[in-house]
């Protein structure tokens, strides 16, 4: 059986920008709160955090900040993907020198690849760190699928011991479960698709909801570890108009409007983003009302 970097609840969280490039002191702050919310793991510099519109400088920066603030409590997970292997590498051996726990790396995009490509550039990677890797499957942003064969191929190395599967092909997170089995543990890379992937044997989920509800998202998979099905399934069901309100432009808009409403100074996202539309940020913030979220930090 492979390493298990976590069960339950992985925040992929946000980064925020200021004038001066990230504000450390608002993002530690965030941290803090979802350590102190009952996450089990954060991730960092992921496409939630905006990695693609960072510096190296400040990658570095924020992964250590990350590591610092957590100082063990949770294991921090960097986002080193990209569709540079050399690139990669290079990212991945700097973040591990940083001190994170595992590495979450994407597919490759606008290049692309093959399968056979992807079995290679994953392969090449992890002989390169000695830490811990999730795969992160994520067809609609990248163009490249990784197929259920791909996984078991991936699944035999040593250190690639998990899977982000956000594909939203149920079916397919069936067949790796049954393909791989505990050689390559599954989160599910969807919040609204977090329960279904548990019933098929998932450990957890990368989430971008449990920015604005940690200890719900974490309550919600405990629950079900604990058997309490039903009650895991309704705030599965119960969370899906905030979460669609979360989706309703491109990811991270919405959730770093939803970090401002609900007490954070977390900016707006860089270019090509941009600041959400005001139609569907009245409709986020309903949903967060509702909730009783509306500057509930403050």
């Amino acid at each position: 059986m492979k390493k298990i970097l976590f069960k339950g609840c992985g925040t992929a969280i946000s980064t925020p920008f200021d004038e001066n490039g990230v504000n450390l002191k608002e993002f530690e702050r965030l941290v803090n709160f979802q350590i102190e919310n009952g996450v089990d793991a954060i991730i960092v510099c992921g496409t939630t955090g905006e990695s693609s519109t960072m510096t190296e400088e400040e990658k570095d920066a924020t992964i250590s900040c990350a590591v610092k603030t957590a100082n063990g409590r949770v294991p921090i997970i960097a986002g080193t993907g990209g569709n540079n292997t050399m690139k990669v590498i290079e990212n991945s051996k700097k973040a591990e020198a940083l001190g994170v726990d595992g590495l979450l790396i994407v597919t490759p995009y606008y290049n692309k690849c093959t399968q056979k490509g992807l079995i290679e550039h994953y392969k090449i990677i992890a002989e390169s760190v000695s830490l811990p890797i999730i795969l992160y499957s994520v067809s609609s942003r990248t163009g490249v699928n990784i197929l259920p064969e791909t996984c078991l191929e991936l699944s035999k190395i040593d250190n690639i011991v998990a899977i982000k599967e956000a594909s939203g092909n149920l079916s397919q997170v069936a067949e790796i479960a049954h393909l791989c089995g505990d050689n390559l543990h599954i989160y599910s890379g969807n919040d609204d698709q977090i329960l279904p992937v548990l019933s098929l044997g998932g450990l957890g989920v990368i989430s971008v909801l449990s920015n604005v509800k940690p200890q719900y998202t974490h309550d919600m998979i405990q629950n079900f570890f604990d058997g309490h099905i039903e009650k895991a399934t309704k705030m599965q069901l119960d969370a899906l108009p905030l979460v669609k309100a979360l989706f309703s432009e491109v990811n991270p808009i919405p959730v770093k409007a939803a970090l401002n409403h609900i007490g954070y100074n977390y900016g707006i996202p860089r270019l090509p983003l941009t600041k959400m539309s005001s139609d569907k940020e009245q409709k986020l913030i309903e949903e967060l009302d509702k909730l009783g979220y509306l500057g509930y930090l403050g």
